[in-house]
């Protein structure tokens, strides 16, 4: 009798003749298809324990070789794929986090930009507080505000200079993140 058909009424002496014989082989196979000795080691041994638990199944006009090499080469193909699927949804699962992550970086350095310049607004002596604040907020020419303050223009120049130059120094923290919402809007 053949050692499939001895293998098909589970005979332990032809499995373990089988596995002596074609272990080291088949590890060596695998490794040459994955690069790894433990992962070609353990395809191996699930190849023989899926031979042993279906042993009735094999055909015995099978060769066993064949079938032994066929099954470690799906395998190992298998696996491999598995890796490429799981890194591939890792890269995912890191981009998506980073997003969400780069997100609420965002919103959070922006609530904190307001308060900051509703703070440093609130610094601003008066006259220069009102001036920048019909400028950028009410969106006047720097003639319309002279006309509604009684003041003339070059004042209100000088009041809008002294004020971004205020707010430039007590936001210079916040200076990328203002170009950042300047260049997106």
């Amino acid at each position: 009798m053949d050692l499939s058909t001895l293998l098909a009424k589970r005979d332990e002496a032809a499995f373990e003749q089988i596995f002596k014989t074609y272990f080291k082989s088949l590890h060596s196979y695998a490794f040459t298809i994955l690069k790894d000795e433990i992962v070609a080691e353990e395809i191996v041994q699930n190849i023989f324990y899926k031979i042993w638990e279906k042993a009735e199944q094999i055909n015995s006009g099978t060769s066993i070789q064949a079938y032994l090499y066929r099954a470690v080469h799906n395998e190992s193909l298998n696996y491999i794929k598995h890796l490429k699927v799981r890194s591939n949804y890792q890269q995912q699962a890191l981009y998506q986090m980073k997003n969400e992550t780069d997100n609420a970086s965002k919103k959070i350095s922006f609530k904190e930009l307001e308060g900051r310049l509703h703070q440093a607004l609130n610094e601003l002596p008066q006259q220069c507080r009102t001036v920048f604040q019909k400028s950028r907020f009410e969106e006047l020419k720097y003639r319309q505000i002279a006309e509604e303050l009684n003041i003339s223009v070059k004042t209100v120049e000088n009041q809008m200079g002294k004020a971004l130059k205020i707010l430039r120094s007590k936001l210079v923290d916040f200076l990328p993140l203002i170009l950042f919402l300047l260049i997106k809007s």
